[in-house]
Formats: C-alpha cells, sequence, structure tokens
C-alpha cells in the first residue's frame, strides 16, 4: 500500500493531466480531426504522454527502492544488538545512516545509491523523465499558442517547476533557458515577440521560487541532522565524564583499600571502602539523570536547582537557599547542563568539606550573561581533603561555553562563580 506521502503528489499529478484534457476540449479552437484542431489533438495527446511518463518514472523511483531497502535492512532486533554490542558513548556517537533520497536524480554525497535495477533510466547520459519534461515544455508552448485557453500555460509552469524541484541544477537550468527561448521564438513566428514577455517573467520567478524552496528544505534537513549529531556527541560526552570520573575515582580508593589490608590497616581500608561505595551511589545517580536526557525534555534550569538543593536539604539536614533573579528564560541544553552540573559539583563539595554548613545558590538571568553563585560559610566540622577534579571539568565545560569560572574563599566562608554566555 502507498504511503499518504506519496499519494498526494501522484493525484495532483494525475489531475494535472486531466485538467489539461479537459480544458483543451472547451478551448478555442478545440481539438478535432481536421486542420488546427488536428494538431491541437496529436499535441494535446503528446503532452499528456510526456506527462505521464514523468509521473510513472517518478512513481518507479520513489517506491521500489524504498521497498528494496525494506528487504534487505536487518531487523529492528538485530539492529538494537549490534547497537548494544558497542559501548555506550560510541553508540550514541555513531552517525545517523544516511539514505538515499529519491527526490534527487542523482546520489550526492552521503547518500546511499540506489538499489541495483532501480536506477533512473537514462539516454545518452540524460535522465528519460528530464527528456519527457524538456517535450512537454515544448509542446505546451506550441498548444498555448494555437489555442487560447490557459491550460498549456499551466503545464508549462508546472513543468519549470518540477525540473527545479527534481533535477540538479546542472539538468534544470536548459529547462528553464529552453521554456524562455520557446516563447520568444513562439511570439517572433506570430509577430509580436514581446507579447510573451509576462509570461517570460512568470517562468523566471517560478524558476527562482522553486529553486529558493528547494534550498530551504535541503538547509532544514542539513540542520536537522547536525542538532541530532550535535545531541547526541552532548549526551555521549556527559555519560563518558561520568563513567570517568566516577570509575577512575572508585580504582583509586578500592586499589588503596587493598594496600591498606595487606597492611593490616582495616580501619583506614573501610573507609577507603566506604568513599568508593558513596562514588559508586553518586555515579549511578549522574548516569541515570544522563539516561533520563535521552528520553525526555530536560526540566527548566530553576526547576533542576530546586530539586539539588532539596536533595542537600535532605541529605544534610540543613538549609540550602535557591534566589533567581533576572526575567526566566529556557538557555542552550550545553549552557543550562553546565550550569546544572556546576551547581551539583559545588553541592557535592559543601558536604565533604564542610560538613555541617548551610549553603546558598543564587541564578542571575542577564541580557548577555547568565551566573551561578554557591556559597556556604566556613564549617566547624573538619571535612575530608580535596583534591578532586570535578571543578576542573566544570572549568573546562565553562571555557568550552566562552564563560569562566572561579572557586575560592570569600567573605570567610566558599565561593563557586560560574559565568556563561546566555
Amino acid at each position: 500500500m502507498r504511503e499518504p506521502s506519496r499519494i498526494v503528489p501522484t493525484a495532483l499529478r494525475l489531475g494535472t493531466i486531466v485538467l489539461l484534457a479537459g480544458a483543451q476540449m472547451t478551448a478555442t479552437p478545440a481539438p478535432g480531426l481536421t486542420g488546427t484542431s488536428l494538431a491541437i489533438t496529436l499535441m494535446t495527446i503528446a503532452l499528456a504522454g510526456a506527462l505521464a511518463t514523468v509521473l510513472l518514472l517518478s512513481i518507479r523511483r520513489t517506491e521500489r527502492p524504498v521497498a528494496r531497502r525494506r528487504a534487505v535492512n536487518p531487523p529492528a532486533a538485530l539492529r538494537r544488538s549490534r547497537l548494544h554490542d558497542l559501548p555506550l558513548w560510541k553508540a550514541l556517537r555513531r552517525p545517523a545512516s544516511p539514505v538515499w533520497n529519491p527526490s534527487r536524480e542523482e546520489p550526492q554525497a552521503g547518500d546511499h545509491a540506489p538499489a541495483e535495477g532501480h536506477r533512473p533510466v537514462l539516454v545518452f547520459g540524460v535522465p528519460v523523465a528530464l527528456i519527457a519534461l524538456g517535450l512537454a515544455v515544448i509542446l505546451s508552448i506550441a498548444l498555448g499558442s494555437l489555442s487560447r485557453g490557459g491550460a498549456a500555460i499551466a503545464v508549462l509552469l508546472i513543468c519549470v517547476s518540477l525540473a527545479v524541484t527534481r533535477f540538479p541544477m546542472r539538468q534544470a537550468l536548459p529547462i528553464g533557458v529552453l521554456a524562455v527561448v520557446g516563447l520568444v521564438v513562439a511570439g517572433a513566428i506570430a509577430g509580436n515577440p514581446a507579447q510573451d514577455l509576462p509570461l517570460i517573467l512568470s517562468n523566471c520567478l517560478i524558476f527562482l521560487l522553486s529553486y529558493a524552496a528547494k534550498q530551504r528544505r535541503a538547509t532544514r534537513a542539513a540542520q536537522a541532522r547536525e542538532a541530532v549529531l550535535a545531541e547526541r556527541a552532548r549526551i555521549a560526552r556527559e555519560i563518558h565524564d561520568i563513567l570517568a570520573h566516577s570509575l577512575s575515582a572508585q580504582l583509586v580508593h578500592l586499589e588503596g583499600a587493598k594496600l591498606l589490608l595487606r597492611a593490616e590497616r582495616s580501619a583506614e581500608a573501610l573507609e577507603r571502602v566506604t568513599h568508593a561505595r558513596d562514588l559508586a551511589k553518586s555515579g549511578l545517580e549522574e548516569a541515570r539523570r544522563a539516561v533520563a536526557a535521552l528520553r525526555e525534555d530536560p526540566p527548566a534550569l530553576p526547576e533542576a536547582l530546586r530539586t539539588l538543593a532539596e536533595d542537600f536539604e535532605s541529605t544534610t539536614h540543613h538549609p540550602c537557599t535557591l534566589r533567581v533573579s533576572g526575567p526566566e528564560r529556557r538557555l542552550p541544553p550545553e549552557t543550562e547542563l553546565a550550569l546544572v552540573r556546576t551547581a551539583q559539583e559545588a553541592l557535592t563539595n559543601v558536604r565533604r568539606h564542610a560538613p555541617g554548613s548551610p549553603a546558598t545558590v543564587e541564578l542571575e538571568f542577564g541580557p548577555p550573561w547568565c551566573e551561578l553563585r554557591v556559597t556556604n560559610p566556613a564549617s566547624a566540622e573538619k571535612g575530608s581533603p580535596g583534591g578532586g577534579y570535578g571543578l576542573v571539568g566544570m572549568r573546562e565545560r565553562a571555557e568550552l561555553l566562552g564563560g569562566t569560572l572561579s572557586a575560592g574563599e570569600h567573605d570567610g566562608g566558599f565561593l563557586v562563580h560560574l559565568k556563561v554566555p546566555s
């Protein structure tokens, strides 16, 4: 069964042929079997045949290759199993398989070639559909010169538009030139070369508008592909960073625990194992958040920060104040992710290095910049020693976005300040 997206263009082209035949029956002079009427009859039949040839070749190119691709593609379960065998970040970074676009006569870079036996039919290296369009242009001009109906003119404009939208510019341009030259010659034969000037301008306008629409569709498709690949790369980098940071830190603690156990320092070894367990739990939670980003839209930035503040309060039983200023708006995904990850890392550092200390998270939306500040006063309790690479990674994220990150003592406490373009 044909897809609805293919039925509509097919019905429109069939309707063009039917309207051409119906309009010519009411034109003056009407088709007949003698003289000029016989010439109109023959031209109408030939023009309908040329349009039917274009229609049949377009159906052949758009439907049969799709069936062939479906036949050779592996089952969905097999495709999923192949991706499952790859490392997660490699599977995510794999570009989407380019598919041959049947709306172009010749495959371009990045396209799969059409299946053997379903390539465009060529005559002396020229597609038959292009030859049929050129013949239709000539016949529509001749038919429009003999009869006073507008059907032939409409067919001429449709043929020019089809040539631009369905063929590369080097093949469509001769059709446009043929239409203009044909109209000029027809006007010269009629003794009034300027009579078809409005129609010549209309052909040029249709040609340019069709080409602009084609370029706009191609640009949008390219932008959509780039957006998909960029999003895949971003998520892959996020998962890679989470796993690399979490697992490497766990290995360090577990290796230290092994050495401490050999030295019969079980208390210190237990502390190392506890740290490794905490890192595993933290890494698992972050991995779940990253995977959730694959399934649904991330929450708004203030909501994500509010969730972090609530987690801090429920874990430490100390207040975490969130202040948001400026007109709230959505930022690019990578910018929002950097802000959330920085706040998460800063609050984690407060729990580790300043236990018992409250925290304050301030988010400011400005016209050129968006700023995040996480502050906490000094703690009387002794925390775990520093030396991690969390803030270093956050600083690298900020620099990739064109922003800055600073962290250090401030007014007797500690301040983490992130500033990124908004």
